[in-house]
């Protein structure tokens, strides 16, 4: 079915998670953190992201729902510091099936989500996301974030290339 931004506006709710809807989010984060498209989300997204979150912090993670079809999530944390007066909110994840994408889906989402942590004390929000990342940047300072800090990730491959280990030949010919 091809839905339109009307027919989204009457039948989206959002709401927070319950447990029916893990397998629903774990499965939506797969279709959108791939390697190809978010390197960094890919690797670190895994259905312990989900139900850490869930038993830990429910209250933070929030689905997009259409016609009791799970469209979209925010997942996220509160972070409080030993001896400061800040709080911090820090939206992990946002995701949005494609097919709803450019509908408001995100934005009322995240509205919600700012609302649910500020409620909780947070003083500040945080976002991260990569920096080649586009759409999401530009998503995040339409809703008024600032200051944008690249941030580097490397990786090391620790098994190094096939019949080497830390770039030492380990096959060895016997004479």
């Amino acid at each position: 079915m091809k839905y339109e931004i009307s027919d989204i506006e009457s039948k989206l709710e959002i709401r927070e998670a319950a447990i029916d809807d893990l397998a629903a989010i774990f499965h939506l984060g797969e279709k959108i953190f791939t390697s190809q498209e978010a390197a960094n989300l890919y690797r670190t997204w895994d259905e312990y992201a989900v139900t850490s979150l869930f038993n830990s912090e429910p209250e933070f993670m929030l689905i997009a729902e259409v016609n009791n079809k799970v469209i979209g999530f925010a997942l996220g944390t509160l972070i409080e510091k030993n001896r400061s007066a800040w709080t911090y909110g820090h939206l992990l994840w946002l995701a949005v099936e494609p097919e709803f994408s450019r509908m408001g889906v995100a934005s009322e989402l995240f509205s919600k989500f700012r609302k649910t942590i500020t409620n909780a004390g947070a003083r500040m929000l945080m976002v991260d996301t990569q920096a080649d990342n586009k759409k999401a940047i530009s998503f995040f300072q339409n809703k008024g974030f600032v200051n944008p800090i690249d941030h580097i990730y490397m990786t090391l491959n620790l098994e190094g290339k096939s019949g080497t280990k830390n770039g030492k030949n380990i096959n060895r010919h016997k004479k």
